[in-house]
């Protein structure tokens, strides 16, 4: 497992979507122990003041951009990511990394589950500028 910890001041030093995302990437590791049977903690977590006060500000920093970047906007349902996965003692001892918006950033579900799995497949492609006589559909 990586112990490397990404930070937002160098994520947006990353000039494009596909290397941010590798930046990000957990290549299939999903992290620490997951919460398991406290999942309850970690629910109670995402309901507190304290985290929609950072998602909020995390996701008008970001712009509701997916990653950050700005062609990316998101249109619906708006995550904010921990770039560091947190555990359940980061819940239990009050570790304020957790809400600190240098380790947060705004992601659409599927980029989400790509960063966490590795499924670069997952990843939202530019749209292509369609010419006069282009008669392919993609």
């Amino acid at each position: 497992m990586s112990t490397r910890i990404r930070t937002y001041s160098e994520l947006r030093r990353i000039d494009t979507f596909e290397q941010r995302f590798k930046y990000l990437s957990l290549r299939g590791e999903v992290g620490r122990a997951t919460f398991g049977f406290d999942r309850w903690i970690n629910q109670e977590f995402y309901r507190s003041r304290e985290w929609k006060t950072a998602r909020r500000d995390a996701i008008a920093r970001d712009r509701g951009c997916d990653l950050g970047m700005e062609d990316y906007e998101i249109h619906h349902s708006i995550l904010v990511h921990h770039m560091n996965p947190i555990a359940i003692e980061d819940v239990y001892e009050g570790n304020l990394s957790i809400l600190d918006a240098e380790f947060l950033i705004t992601t659409t579900h599927r980029t989400h589950n790509a960063i966490h799995y590795g499924d670069e497949s997952l990843l939202p492609r530019p749209l292509t500028e369609r010419k006069r006589g282009d008669t392919k559909l993609w």
